[in-house]
Parts: structure tokens; C-alpha cells; sequence
């Protein structure tokens, strides 16, 4: 097969399945397995997430959505070049990932359009669909099915651990100015984990929040996961939180419960990996129920 991942996730799932080799292109942003780095990139983002800051960038997302100019460039040259005969992509977010729309546009003329699996997960268990989705496209399915029926003992031995532990009020956030709650699958992990999402419901949308509402909501435990970044690249700009009025007065900081994690790797992107945040989620948690401080999250002390 000739296959174009446009979302890491799906990315990861490709290559897990064993068809590492038949990615022909791939989004600016999959950047895991390391096997798939040397791939052709044919998506390249508008905004610099690395020299901008949280409220920079997010003055230009707006900006680009309400002028409907997007937030990406497809370089079309070197998408039809790749000839893909699958192309994996995304209709969730439009911030996250170039849309079905973008693609049959790049694709317009050809005179054999690929295939076009176009994913939207809410929930875990939709992410489970997806991989066996992508197995079904791929001709991998009982590869698929069988590597879902893993995440998901994982998923039930975490369950299982943390099942008579009390809960834990949690606050996830995954923007630091404007301040975004985590949306989607992020409050189900948290549930999962042994936690209540004090900031958002199931499935609910990353929207932005007031300060007021965090302070109201007082949550034990406060997870930071920003969108795209990684723990070094939060911890540059904490202050955006830190220097709020009453920041020293939430629970979470009195108790020293306050952790920055890799939001890309285990909890921004819809894929495998969410199994490992879920994992870590329940260590910070309830970390009597397992063996070993947590890996992949910095304290803030």
C-alpha cells in the first residue's frame, strides 16, 4: 500500500500494525515511532509553536478561523507525487489537523483519487474503533482487533486498581492563555483513573475557561497538558498560570499536587499512546496502588 497519515496518532497505528514502510507521507507534527521521522512531510503548520507565545498563538488561530484562511499548508506538489492509495485524516478539530475538505481539494483533478478514511473520536473507546478502523483499511484487522483487545486489559487492569480508592477532584488544562479545559476523551481518562473531572463532563469540548471557574472548582490534583507541548516547553511559560491572583490558594498548590505532562504523547493526540497517559494519570492519583514513582510528569513544587 501508499499510504498518507495526516494525524500522528493514526501515524503510531500504522506503523504498530507493521506497515511503517508503506507510509509514502506524512503531517508536520508525527513524529513518533522514531522509524517514521524520515518520512516526506507534506503539511506544514502556519503557526510557530516554538517561538510564539500561548496567547500568540491563539490570536492567530482566531485570527485564521474567522478569516477561514487555515491553519495549514498542504504542499500539493508533493502529496500527489507520494500517489497515495489511502490517505488517513481527521473532521474533529480543525485546529488540531487539515480536514477532509482540505484534502479532496489538494487531491482535485486527479484521476485516480485514494482512498480517504477520515476519523472522529470523542471517547476512548472511539479511538479503540479507529485502530481497528485502520487495521480494516490497511489489511491488518486481526492485527487491529487483537492489539485492542490489549489497550483494553490495560485499560480494566487500571479500573480494577484504583476501583476502591476515594476519587480525586481533577482539573486538566490544556491552554495556558486563554486558560482551555481538556476536552474529549481527557475527563473519561480521568474517570478511569480514579478521578473526577471538576472542569469538564465526558466527552465534553476543549473550551475555554475563566480563572474564576478553576478557582471555584478547587481541584485537588491540577494536570497541565497543553495542546503541542511538551513538558520543557509548558514550564517556560508557567507564569501565564503561577501569577494569577489566588493561584497560591487552590488546593492543588497548597497540597504541591500541581504536575506538567506531555501533552502530545500521551494526551493531546487520539491514538495508542492514551493508554500511557491513562497509566499515568492513575499513578498521580493514587500512586499507593502501584509500584514506582510516576514516569512523564514534572511536579510543580
Amino acid at each position: 500500500m501508499r499510504i498518507c497519515s495526516l494525524l500522528p496518532g493514526a501515524t503510531e497505528v500504522v506503523a504498530g500494525l507493521g506497515l511503517a514502510d508503506d507510509l509514502v507521507a506524512i503531517s508536520h507534527e508525527c513524529d513518533y515511532p522514531p522509524e517514521i521521522r524520515n518520512k516526506p512531510v507534506v503539511i506544514q503548520s502556519l503557526v510557530n509553536q516554538e517561538e510564539t507565545s500561548s496567547l500568540g498563538i491563539d490570536q492567530q488561530v482566531g485570527s485564521a478561523l474567522r478569516q477561514g484562511s487555515g491553519l495549514y499548508r498542504i504542499n500539493v506538489d508533493l502529496l500527489r507525487a507520494a500517489h497515495p492509495t489511502l490517505i488517513i485524516t481527521q473532521d474533529l478539530c480543525e485546529v488540531c489537523a487539515v480536514t477532509p475538505t482540505e484534502v479532496h481539494r489538494a487531491l482535485a483533478g486527479l484521476p485516480h483519487l485514494p482512498q480517504i478514511l477520515s476519523l472522529n473520536p470523542t471517547g476512548i473507546y472511539d479511538v479503540f474503533h479507529d485502530i481497528e478502523m485502520i487495521g480494516l483499511a490497511i489489511g491488518r484487522q486481526e492485527a487491529a482487533r487483537h492489539w485492542v483487545g490489549e489497550l483494553t486489559q490495560r485499560l480494566e487492569k487500571v479500573k480494577a486498581r484504583v476501583a476502591t480508592e476515594p476519587l480525586r477532584s481533577v482539573g486538566c488544562i490544556e491552554w495556558l492563555e486563554p486558560i482551555y479545559r481538556a476536552g474529549h476523551w481527557v475527563p473519561e481518562l480521568v474517570s478511569l483513573a480514579g478521578g473526577t473531572d471538576v472542569l469538564a463532563g465526558p466527552e465534553a469540548k476543549s473550551v475555554v475557561v475563566a480563572w474564576e471557574l478553576v478557582q471555584a472548582a478547587a481541584p485537588d490534583v491540577l494536570i497541565l497538558m497543553p495542546c503541542g507541548f511538551s513538558i520543557d516547553r509548558t514550564l517556560k511559560e508557567i507564569d501565564r498560570l503561577t501569577s494569577r491572583p489566588g493561584w497560591k490558594n487552590l488546593p492543588a498548590v497548597m497540597n504541591s499536587e500541581v504536575y506538567v505532562v506531555d501533552g502530545p504523547a500521551y494526551f493531546n493526540r487520539p491514538g495508542p499512546r492514551l493508554l500511557d497517559g491513562l497509566e499515568l494519570l492513575a499513578r498521580l492519583l493514587h500512586p499507593t496502588c502501584f509500584d514506582g514513582p510516576p514516569a512523564g510528569a514534572h511536579r510543580l513544587l
